[in-house]
């Protein structure tokens, strides 16, 4: 009784916020309840007897992804009123593929029937001496371990794409010349200099020049007075 309240309070939270992910306008707010959301599944895989999968979920997911993402909305500037600037004009698209991707969730829904199999599979014991964990890696890495390399090698390209696609050169930006650099001399970049005692930069003529008065901020308080004290007092008189 207890597991199917607490399935029924998981399930629940899970679509609630996973309908706030799509429909919140803050980005921020939806990344946050995708971790919700994630959380809630995680409960509901502990519930089923998946605790592997549950982990994975929540270090995975919660603790890398969606942190990311995070980290990535917070610190881009994105505009996000430019982005939305063309939502009128490609919303027929976007709803012709939604009503698509519908019909065809639909047919598997109403299409969908259970094994003949499947109640005396659920019925069955698991073996004491076997792990969850174990047998769920006994599986994936004898039975289907081309398949798990290809998915691998799938997200490998997909991510390459991604860099690729998003990658722009800056032709501004500044190169290290290594070769450059270690083809360089001393002779060629430090100079020695015999000063006298008490030399200053005004000497080696790189003193700075003085501002012009037309760029000086103007003073306020007692450095008027201290201005009109020093102009009708000239230097040397007392």
């Amino acid at each position: 009784m207890i597991a199917q309240i607490a399935f029924w309070v998981f399930s629940i939270i899970l679509l609630v916020s996973a309908a706030m992910v799509v429909t919140s306008r803050n980005p921020v707010h939806s990344v946050l309840f995708l971790i919700l959301a994630f959380f809630n599944a995680a409960a509901l895989f502990l519930i089923a007897g998946a605790e592997f999968l549950a982990m994975i979920l929540v270090i995975v997911y919660v603790g890398a992804v969606a942190v990311l993402f995070l980290f990535v909305v917070m610190m881009l500037d994105v505009d996000f009123s430019a982005l939305r600037e063309g939502f009128q004009r490609y919303a027929p698209v976007g709803a012709t593929v939604g009503a698509i991707l519908f019909f065809e969730l639909l047919s598997v829904l109403f299409g969908w029937q259970f094994a003949t199999d499947a109640p005396a599979l659920r019925l069955s014991q698991m073996p004491a001496q076997v792990e969850n964990t174990r047998a769920l890696g006994n599986v994936i890495y004898t039975q289907y371990i081309f398949l798990f390399q290809l998915s691998g090698l799938i997200l490998l390209v997909a991510m390459m794409g991604a860099i690729v696609l998003t990658h722009r050169e800056r032709h501004t930006a500044r190169r290290q010349n290594i070769t450059r650099q270690q083809e360089r001399r001393v002779v060629d970049t430090l100079e020695v200099l015999n000063l006298r005692t008490g030399a200053g930069v005004q000497e080696l003529g790189i003193y700075r020049r003085k501002p012009e008065p037309a760029l000086l901020p103007a003073a306020h308080g007692h450095d008027d007075h201290d201005d009109e004290a020093h102009a009708h007092h000239p230097e040397g008189e007392h």
